[in-house]
C-alpha cells in the first residue's frame, strides 16, 4: 500500500485524540496542587496550640498565599506562552512539594509565612485557573465550557481527597505527618505531567480538539513580564474587565477566603469535632464536582452573564443563614447548605473563562489571570480578615453576613457586564 494510503488509513481510523490526555495531566496537576490549599483550615488550631501564633498571624500566612496563587497566575500564563505548559507545571508542583515539606522545619512565625505563603503560594499559583484557560484555549474548540468545568473540578477534587486525610492525620498524628503527605502526593503528579502534558497541538502532529489548525494560537516571543502587564493595561481600559474583576473578588471573598479558610474552625466553635467539619467542607468539594460540570456544559449553552447573575444570588443567600445552622451534630439544615453550596463552590469559573475568552480574543487567558488575581485578593481580604474577627469578636457571623452582602452586589456587577451580541456555540 502506498504511504499516502497508509496515511489516509489512519486518519480514518478512531482513536482517543491527544487533547483529552493533555485534559487529563492537566486535571491531576490541579489535584495534586489543591491538596496543601485545602490543609490551612484543618491546621489552624494545631498551629495555634502548639506555637501559640494567633489565628490572625495564620490567617495571614494563608492571605499571602491566595495572594501569590492570584497573582502569579497571570504571569505564569504568559510564561506558558513562552516556555510551554509542561515545563511550567512541572516546576510549580516541585515548589509545591519543597514549601509544604519544608513547613515540618519551622520554629517562627515568619517559617509559616515563607513556605506555607511564599513557596506554596508560587507554585500552586502557577497551576491556578488560568493554568485552565490556557489548556482550553490551545486544545479545545469544540467542548471548551465542558472541559473548563471538569478542570476546574480538579481542585475541588483535590480537597475532597486531601482535606478528610489531612483532618485525619493532624488530629491523630500531628500536622507534621499531614504537610509531608500534601508534599508527597504533589510530587508524586510530576511523572504524570512530563509524561502527557504537551504545549500545542503542533507538537503531536494533530489540531484543537473540533477546529483547524489555524485556530491554534500564535507563539510569542518576548519577555512574559512585558506580556502579562501589556494585556492588563489593554484590558483595563474596557468595562468588562473591571466588572468582572470585581465579581470574581467578591467568589474569592466568599468561598476560598472564608468558607475554605474558615469553615472547620467556626464549626469548632459551636462544638463539632474538626474530622467532621473538614468532612463536611470535602463534601461541598464533592458536590461541586458535579455542580462546576454541569456549570461547564450550560456555557456551552446559556449566555454566561445571566449564569453567573444566578450562581452569585444563590451563594449570597446560603451565607446569609450559614450562621444559624451551626451545631455540635449535623443537622438537616446543615446538610441542605452543604449541598447547595457545593453545586455553586466555583461554578463561576467556566462563565467567567468563557467572558474573558469572548471579549479578549487569543489575550483571554492571561486576562483570565488579571480577573483570577482579583479572586484572590478578595480571598486574601476575606482570610485575614475573618481571622481578626474571630479574635475580636469571638464569632465568625459578622463575616458570614458580610460575604452573602456582597455576593447579591456581584450579581448586579455581573447583568451590568454588556452583551457582545453572539451567542455561545453549542457543542
Amino acid at each position: 500500500m502506498p504511504v499516502t494510503d497508509v496515511r489516509a488509513a489512519a486518519r480514518r481510523t478512531p482513536r482517543l485524540h491527544w487533547a483529552w490526555f493533555v485534559a487529563f495531566a492537566a486535571f491531576v496537576a490541579l489535584v495534586g496542587a489543591a491538596g496543601f490549599r485545602a490543609a490551612p483550615s484543618v491546621l489552624i488550631d494545631p498551629l495555634h496550640r502548639e506555637f501559640g501564633w494567633s489565628r490572625g498571624t495564620i490567617s495571614a500566612a494563608v492571605s499571602i498565599n491566595l495572594l501569590l496563587y492570584g497573582f502569579i497566575s497571570p504571569f505564569a500564563a504568559a510564561l506558558m506562552e513562552r516556555l510551554g505548559m509542561r515545563k511550567v507545571v512541572a516546576s510549580a508542583l516541585l515548589l509545591v512539594s519543597a514549601g509544604s515539606g519544608l513547613t515540618v522545619f519551622m520554629t517562627a512565625s515568619w517559617q509559616l509565612l515563607l513556605c506555607w505563603g511564599v513557596l506554596v503560594g508560587t507554585g500552586t499559583g502557577a497551576m491556578a485557573l488560568a493554568f485552565v484557560a490556557t489548556v482550553t484555549s490551545r486544545w479545545f474548540v469544540r467542548h471548551r465550557g465542558l472541559v473548563s468545568g471538569v478542570l476546574t473540578a480538579g481542585g475541588a477534587a483535590g480537597q475532597l481527597v486531601f482535606l478528610p486525610l489531612v483532618a485525619a492525620l493532624a488530629t491523630d498524628h500531628g500536622w507534621r505527618p499531614a504537610s509531608l503527605a500534601v508534599a508527597g502526593a504533589a510530587l508524586a503528579v510530576v511523572p504524570v505531567v512530563l509524561l502527557l502534558l504537551r504545549d500545542r497541538p503542533s507538537d503531536v502532529g494533530t489540531t484543537p480538539y473540533g477546529g483547524e489548525a489555524e485556530q491554534e494560537p500564535p507563539r510569542v516571543r518576548g519577555g512574559s513580564v512585558v506580556r502579562a502587564l501589556t494585556v492588563l493595561r489593554d484590558a483595563a481600559r474596557t468595562r468588562t474587565f473591571w466588572l468582572l474583576a470585581g465579581g470574581f473578588a467578591i467568589c474569592g471573598a466568599s468561598t476560598n477566603g472564608l468558607i475554605g479558610t474558615h469553615f472547620v474552625p467556626a464549626a469548632h466553635d459551636h462544638g463539632m469535632p474538626h474530622t467532621t467539619a473538614a468532612g463536611l467542607l470535602a463534601l461541598v468539594g464533592l458536590f461541586d464536582v458535579a455542580g462546576t460540570i454541569a456549570s461547564g456544559w450550560l456555557t456551552d449553552r446559556v449566555d454566561a452573564r445571566w449564569l453567573l447573575g444566578a450562581y452569585y444570588t444563590l451563594r449570597g443567600a446560603s451565607l446569609l443563614v450559614l450562621p444559624h445552622l451551626f451545631a455540635p451534630t449535623t443537622e438537616p439544615p446543615m446538610w441542605a447548605f452543604i449541598v447547595f453550596y457545593g453545586l455553586d463552590w466555583v461554578a463561576t469559573v467556566p462563565p467567567t473563562v468563557a467572558l474573558c475568552r469572548e471579549r479578549f480574543g487569543m489575550a483571554g487567558p492571561i486576562v483570565f489571570g488579571w480577573v483570577f488575581a482579583s479572586h484572590q485578593v478578595g480571598a486574601a481580604i476575606a482570610a485575614f480578615s475573618a481571622g481578626l474577627t474571630r479574635d475580636h469578636l469571638g464569632s465568625y457571623d459578622l463575616a458570614w453576613y458580610v460575604a452573602g452582602g456582597l455576593c447579591l452586589l456581584a450579581t448586579v456587577m455581573s447583568l451590568r457586564i454588556r452583551s457582545n451580541g453572539r451567542v455561545a456555540p453549542k457543542h
